[in-house]
């Protein structure tokens, strides 16, 4: 609110993110490109207009609905990390697929399958404070590709990492774009936009560019 008024984080917003694409979102702080990632994600509901997944509307599911959806084809990579410091490597990479009910035997199997694919089967049973900061980020990324999900979205996902572990980590998501995996990146930095297929530009709540 703002002099007794709403204020809109988001403005006549239209958006499409298509099978394969490669896309970053930016903005200065405040610009709305977190809400925007929220929305996208399926953690917050636009006040109006609509959200589709999928070729299907889901602005009105119930939040169970969206769990789900979260849940099983949507994979999300934080700045922090997000990693429960008393679970080891392996075991946060299958927590998606303890929320999905898959059986113990098949979570262990898919979560090593991860952490091998991020180069980190040497590290499956340490815990996040035995990880350096690229560690945990990739490690993270395992976690959100385990469910295999349709929809990859990291928000700052370079912005505790020094150079060379910065470096690793958009390597490894060039190479899973280029296998086909849809990845839509939140950032402040224009170094890691122009290495992205589609910029999106957020000013005051509104796509500019």
């Amino acid at each position: 609110m703002s002099g007794g008024e709403p204020l809109a984080a988001l403005k006549n917003v239209s958006l499409s993110v298509m099978a394969g694409d490669y896309m970053a979102i930016v903005g200065s702080s405040g610009s709305g490109k977190s809400t925007l990632m929220n929305i996208l994600g399926c953690l917050d509901r636009p006040s109006s207009g609509e959200l589709w997944f999928e070729g299907v509307p889901i602005t009105g599911r119930s939040p169970t609905a969206l769990a789900r959806i979260r849940n099983q084809r949507i994979g999300f990579v934080f700045q922090n990390y997000s990693l429960l410091p008393k679970l080891t490597a392996v075991d946060n990479v299958a927590q998606p697929l303890v929320f999905a009910g898959v059986g113990a035997a098949e979570r262990r199997r898919s979560a090593e399958g991860m952490l091998a694919r991020v180069g980190l089967s040497d590290r499956s049973s340490h815990y996040p404070s035995q990880l350096s900061g690229g560690q945990q980020q990739r490690v993270a990324i395992a976690r959100a590709l385990v469910t295999r999900p349709a929809l990859i979205l990291a928000d700052e996902p370079t912005g505790n990492l020094d150079l060379a572990s910065r470096e690793a980590v958009l390597g490894l998501f060039e190479a899973l774009h280029a296998e086909g995996n849809t990845i839509v990146i939140v950032t402040h930095d224009p170094e890691i936009a122009v290495r992205c297929h589609r910029v999106i530009e957020i000013r005051d709540g509104e796509v500019v560019a």
